[in-house]
């Protein structure tokens, strides 16, 4: 799974990453990531990472409210996004220490 999550700006971890502080439909997730990371999810991209997620037991769809189905991040969820998250964290941090100090 780490793999397929890696890249910062991977469509499904920016879902993870947009329904870790509460249940949002589609649209919802794509102002969300848009705002917060400055990354514009199109439908097609959304839908199929959304899609991939569920099959994966990391998000969960509840009854549609309309026209929206909101989602849900699982348990399972919250634990990729965490280690996916203290991943990223410790390649931030020798980055930047590194930069720092071949700037030196």
């Amino acid at each position: 799974m780490v793999d397929e999550l890696g890249r910062w700006a991977e469509p499904g971890l920016l879902v993870l990453a947009s329904l870790a502080d509460g249940d949002k439909h589609g649209y919802a997730i794509t102002n969300d990531v848009a705002e917060q990371v400055g990354v514009s999810l199109g439908p097609g991209t959304l839908y199929a990472a959304l899609s991939r997620l569920e099959e994966r037991g990391l998000i969960e769809g509840l009854p549609a409210e309309g026209r929206r189905r909101p989602y849900r991040l699982t348990a399972a969820g919250a634990a990729e996004l965490s280690a996916q998250a203290s991943r990223m964290q410790r390649l931030a941090t020798l980055s930047l220490g590194r930069l720092r100090m071949a700037s030196a």
